[in-house]
């Protein structure tokens, strides 16, 4: 029986150690391609472009403001019509997938990573992570915190500053620490809130 490789583990949501050569070679590249996006040349929207589709691991058509940073990238699914402003972070040790016209105000972070309860395991430097889900259609408020293995509906807000632990409805707007529903949304609502 063979042995699964650290990003094997990683990507199968078992314990990992993020230390492993190989990941961390896989993070120092992802750290290049985005040092390089944040010093690209704004205006240059072909080329930002470029890049983007260069670390993602899907791009279907997507804008992201400088700065970005992200861990591995290859774990980012960009829906169509994705729009990120400044300082979006994504830690992306498991798959975080984001549906069509998904917009993030600035400060937002969006982490799958996790470290074990357990802190014999801690200071080991296991970590886990879990994948997140980004429904079409939902908007992040400016600083959200998204956290590992959450899924997020369609249409969902998310206010500013909350902190998402745990899954968010379609159509419903959350807010505060740790998140709850505060309203849902009538979709056939046609006047601006």
């Amino acid at each position: 029986m063979t042995s699964l490789s650290e990003k094997e583990k990683m990507l199968q949501g078992m314990e990992y150690f993020p230390s492993d050569k190989a990941l961390f070679a896989d993070r120092e590249s992802a750290k290049a391609l985005c040092h390089e996006f944040n010093l690209f040349d704004i205006t240059d929207r072909k080329g930002s472009r470029a890049l983007i589709k260069r670390l993602v691991g899907t791009y279907a058509g997507a804008w992201i403001e400088p700065p970005f940073y992200c861990d591995y990238g290859y774990n980012i699914k960009l829906g169509k019509n994705f729009y990120a402003n400044h300082g979006l972070v994504i830690l992306d040790g498991a798959q975080v997938s984001f549906g069509d016209d998904v917009m993030i105000a600035p400060g937002v972070l969006i982490s799958t990573a996790t470290h074990p309860l357990d802190p014999i395991k801690r200071t080991k430097g296991l970590e886990t992570a879990n994948p997140i889900t980004v429904g079409n259609k939902v908007w992040i408020g400016m600083g959200a915190k998204i956290l590992d293995g959450v899924t997020i509906g369609d249409n969902a807000v998310i206010a500013a500053g909350a902190v998402v632990n745990k899954d968010v409805a379609a159509n419903t707007v959350v807010a505060g620490v740790p998140a709850s529903v505060i309203k849902t949304i009538d979709s056939t609502h046609k006047k601006s809130d």
